[in-house]
């Protein structure tokens, strides 16, 4: 009986050597798994980052428009002024503009209430009502995770609690998977050889591939990411560069011209508007506009006086008539039944009777909504290739 015993409890020893051999090796196969996986992430973002610093956006035809700010005077309390707004707004996201110029149609005024502007480093003084205009603008189209960043409390955006939010497709939330982000740079101390910290709405934090000014929005392309880490891992692209690379739609810049002609002159592209329609009911019937091929297009509408009034006003341009500004002077609604039509329905009315006539010489991809994904587990997957890293866009700040 004791020889039996004995014999059973070393088979019971030599089973569990067996076993603890087995698991052995299972957590050797395991953490070689781990450690390729880690080596093939790191190789992608190498690989990743080289090719961003090669590769530069693709070129996309863009589209502008002018709105006179003196348009808000015409409201009769704040609320209407701040929904005014908004309407334009919604115009622009709808029909994907890409850069909204606010101008002064009444710029020889001296006693015209100013506001302070600040763009960047420079700054002067402007039309309140403009200041207002594009500070409600830019608050709008500003990802909703950052405009404490951005815009502290300001008696101009008091109202904004009653506008129509824009659903823009970069205005992604916290369960939105996506390739880009909009964020904002922490003023969180940086450790020799890493990158800025970056806020873009997600529940983790993202470290970006360069040193940045704390306090700009960046437009930041996450990486393949590694699972249970503290910090997401991004690189900092042009803002042009989801547009390029996905065809969505990424929001529009905001711009103040003291003047008519300054919408003209202080054009951010380098060889100007190659292409400039003017909207008026003394022009000739959109129905007969055929569009040529563009890079740049800027439509101008007018004010309460049309742009007659902006024309007058303007110190600089010596035209008789507003007509030879432009390449083409359009009436967009022909046979109108009401005497008089407001900007921001005019806008809208434009935008959609010259959207099957535009011609541009670069479209941009079609974006399909399924590329945004909702992400469940908090970590961000993409498959994309990563593609130029641009310049960090400073937005412009009004005071």
């Amino acid at each position: 009986m004791a020889q039996n015993s004995k014999d059973s409890l070393k088979r019971t020893w030599s089973e569990l050597n067996k076993a603890k051999k087995e698991e052995r090796k299972q957590w050797k196969e395991i953490n070689l798994e781990k450690k390729l996986k880690k080596q093939e992430i790191k190789n992608t973002q190498q690989n990743n980052a080289a090719e961003a610093h090669e590769l530069n956006p693709k070129f996309i035809s863009t589209v502008s428009i002018a709105v006179p700010g003196s348009i808000l005077e015409n409201a009769q309390s704040p609320e209407l002024k701040t929904y005014l707004a908004g309407q334009i707004a919604r115009a622009v996201c709808i029909f994907q503009i890409d850069e909204v110029v606010v101008f002064d149609d009444y710029s020889d005024e001296v006693n015209a209430k100013k506001a302070k502007f600040e763009n960047g480093n420079n700054g002067h003084e402007s039309r309140q009502s403009c200041v207002q205009l594009g500070r409600i603008l830019q608050f709008l189209e500003c990802p909703q995770y950052l405009r404490k960043s951005f815009f502290p409390i300001h008696k101009d955006l008091k109202f904004c609690g009653l506008l129509n939010p824009l659903n823009a497709p970069h205005h992604l939330s916290v369960k939105d998977n996506f390739a880009f982000r909009e964020g904002v740079v922490l003023n969180t101390p940086v450790k020799p050889g890493k990158g800025s910290i970056v806020n873009v709405g997600l529940l983790k934090q993202v470290r970006v591939d360069k040193v940045l000014v704390p306090g700009i929005r960046c437009t930041v392309k996450l990486q393949p990411q590694e699972p249970n880490i503290k910090k997401l891992k991004g690189l900092i692209v042009s803002p042009c560069m989801p547009r390029s690379e996905t065809g969505i739609y990424w929001g529009y810049t905001v711009r103040i011209a003291n003047s008519l002609s300054k919408v003209f002159s202080q054009c951010p592209y380098k060889d100007g508007y190659d292409l400039t329609i003017g909207t008026s009911d003394k022009g000739d019937s959109v129905d007969n506009f055929e569009c040529p091929k563009y890079k740049h297009l800027l439509i101008v509408f007018g004010g309460l006086h049309g742009l007659e009034a902006a024309l007058e006003s303007d110190a600089v341009l010596d035209a008789d008539d507003p007509k030879l500004l432009f390449d083409s002077y359009l009436n967009t609604i022909p046979q109108q039944g009401s005497k008089t039509i407001r900007t921001e329905e005019a806008i809208l009315i434009s935008l959609s009777a010259l959207r099957p006539k535009l011609n541009p010489d670069t479209r941009s991809k079609i974006f399909h909504e399924s590329h945004i994904n909702s992400q469940e587990d908090g970590v961000v997957k993409s498959n994309e290739s990563i593609v130029d890293i641009g310049n960090v866009v400073d937005m412009a700040k009004f005071e």
